[in-house]
């Protein structure tokens, strides 16, 4: 015999001591519905596809005539029912896997996690490349970035940082080939751990009693004339040879100062 849930249609196989014990009272062992298995109690399934079993009408309760047995009178006990969650943990382990259950449609939340991972990312690198003098400066971050970076071929861009540019050796002396012209040289130190652009260089020329005859700012295409130098920088930790042409006004300059911007 067979009986079908009326909230998820999961039609159950069961016979009639289990309907006796149960009083026709069940739990759908689908969706834990309580409901009436003598509503929709059939004898055979109708061909598939079916959505609904034939519900079962109600009938008169038939009069029994034929006594095979009857025992002497005695005060007839009063059974007590049993407790209705009795009668369903007994009930619990004879419902049977469904049939004709109905499969819960799978969410695809797949394109949500990839959409949103896709954002965080391109979040990231907009944040990074927002910080990113602040990132190649860092002395731990920094050189991770370099590494990571050369596996991949690329190149970060320059980060200047004029604290941290030294004088190690200058020296100034008349031009050897062009008349009325200094020639000065000095050497640049770039004590960070990332490499640094050649900076704009100052130079102030002084006479003898420290009055200042000239100024001249030079940007480092004016005296570098390497565009490949130019673009690899200062490398971190490494030194630069700077090689100045100033003209001298009125022969009178003897002494100079450096500094960086």
């Amino acid at each position: 015999m067979y009986a079908q849930c009326p909230e998820c249609l999961t039609v159950f196989s069961l016979n009639t001591e289990t309907l006796a014990q149960a009083r026709g009272e069940v739990v759908c062992g689908h969706c834990d519905t309580v409901f009436d298995a003598l509503a929709s109690l059939s004898d055979q399934l109708p061909p598939e596809p079916f959505e609904h079993l034939t519900p079962r009408m109600p009938e008169a309760p038939p009069r029994l005539d034929l006594a095979v047995y009857r025992p002497a009178a005695e005060p007839a006990a009063v059974a007590e029912a049993p407790a209705p969650h009795d009668v369903f943990d007994e009930f619990a382990h004879l419902v049977v896997a469904p049939r004709f259950a109905r499969k819960p449609e799978k969410k695809r939340r797949w394109p949500w996690i990839s959409a949103s991972t896709v954002l965080l990312l391109a979040l990231g690198a907009q944040l990074a490349w927002a910080k990113r003098d602040a990132l190649i400066s860092d002395d731990t971050v920094g050189p991770l970035l370099q590494q990571a970076c050369g596996a991949m071929g690329c190149q970060l861009p320059l980060v200047q940082d004029l604290a941290r540019l030294s004088l190690v050796a200058r020296d100034v002396q008349a031009h050897p080939s062009v008349p009325g012209a200094l020639l000065i040289t000095a050497n640049v130190h770039n004590d960070a751990s990332f490499a640094q652009p050649y900076p704009v260089v100052s130079i102030t020329l002084s006479d003898a009693n420290g009055s200042k005859l000239a100024m001249r700012r030079l940007r480092p295409a004016e005296y570098l004339g390497d565009n490949a130098t130019l673009q690899k920088g200062i490398p971190p930790d490494g030194s630069a040879a700077l090689m100045l042409e100033v003209e001298d006004p009125s022969g009178k300059a003897v002494a100079f100062e450096f500094d960086f911007e």
